[in-house]
């Protein structure tokens, strides 16, 4: 059954596993149509039939899977046209694209750092630049770009990761400013440890966040009063190991 959020139209990137997978099945739960992208064109088509068919019977198909790396802004900039000719408009923007490489910093290579900047911080500047005029035509609109706790808990390893979500925080909060008298809004939403094979990282552990937790949260943002912004939230695992 449609939702509060029936009508609307989000963009989410890295859409097709994981948080952003979630998100996207939420969001088409709550009405909105979906366009989700991602790099890797197999496992984009298998998730867009599944959601096209969890949809079936609720009338036109409201998903759009496309393969779109979010380093190049030729490729959001067709991700966010494609979006908008095909649903008639652009809502939200759910900036969750990102990859983690975790060495210290003697064995990171140039190329290493070089990709995950390039798909946190400026990928996500890449999606908001490219989204922001097919906002402003519908009178407003959110963007939640996808910090971690690591944008505030610095760590061995995570010299690379650690500068995107660093920086992707201080542009978020930039960007708040630029566009808020726009209608537009934006929270950096930071989890902690989330059970998902993000980095390898195992899975089935029962005291992480669940994803679907975290979708949760994005739809309560998208939710709540336009009179008020929510610039960050942290999502923590109520009780992690004790250390």
């Amino acid at each position: 059954m449609a939702g509060f959020l029936n009508g609307k139209v989000a963009v989410v990137t890295g859409g097709s596993r994981g948080i952003g997978l979630k998100i996207a099945e939420r969001l088409l739960g709550e009405g909105c149509s979906v366009a989700i992208s991602g790099r890797d064109a197999k496992t984009l088509a298998a998730v867009g039939k599944q959601m096209e068919a969890a949809s079936s019977g609720a009338g036109p198909c409201r998903v759009e899977a496309m393969v779109s790396d979010v380093r190049s802004y030729a490729d959001v900039e067709k991700l966010m046209a494609r979006t908008a000719e095909r649903f008639g408009g652009i809502d939200y923007l759910i900036n969750n694209a990102g990859i983690g490489i975790f060495k210290s910093v003697e064995r990171l290579t140039p190329e290493e750092w070089d990709s995950v900047i390039q798909t946190n911080l400026s990928g996500s500047f890449y999606c908001v630049r490219a989204v922001v005029p097919y906002m402003k035509k519908r009178g407003g609109g959110y963007i939640i770009n996808f910090s971690s706790l690591a944008a505030i808990n610095a760590f061995a390893g995570g010299a690379a990761y650690n500068a995107s979500k660093f920086g992707l925080n201080g542009f978020s909060e930039a960007i708040m400013l630029d566009l808020r008298y726009d209608n537009i809004r934006t929270t950096s939403v930071m989890p902690g440890s989330v059970d998902t094979e993000f980095a390898n990282n195992p899975t089935g552990v029962a005291w992480k966040v669940a994803a679907d937790d975290v979708a949760q949260s994005v739809v309560g943002l998208l939710r709540s009063h336009p009179r008020s912004m929510f610039s960050r939230i942290e999502v923590r695992p109520s009780q992690p190991p004790r250390k």
